[in-house]
């Protein structure tokens, strides 16, 4: 498994947002990159399709993110706190 990981974009995206939304966003990035890791084992060697924008629901967080695999990291555009 390679070291994928996860950041905003912008990097101020989760301003604003309360401790625990911003503890369970990165529970839930951290949960992407591990899963897609996985998936895509080939990383940087990677030639097929991007996965494209995706959203990805985990307690009271939903997250907007592209997946870079060729820069093995989720790139989250969007948080969404249900709290």
């Amino acid at each position: 498994m390679a070291d994928w990981h996860w950041e905003y974009d912008p990097d101020d995206l989760p301003d604003g947002l309360p401790p625990e939304a911003t503890a369970e966003a990165a529970r839930l990035a951290q949960e992407i990159a591990t899963r897609d890791s996985m998936v895509f084992l080939d990383g940087a060697a990677y030639a097929g399709p991007n996965p494209g924008l995706r959203t990805e629901c985990g307690g009271r967080v939903m997250l907007t993110y592209l997946t870079d695999v060729r820069g093995e990291r989720i790139v989250v555009v969007q948080v969404t706190w249900f709290g």
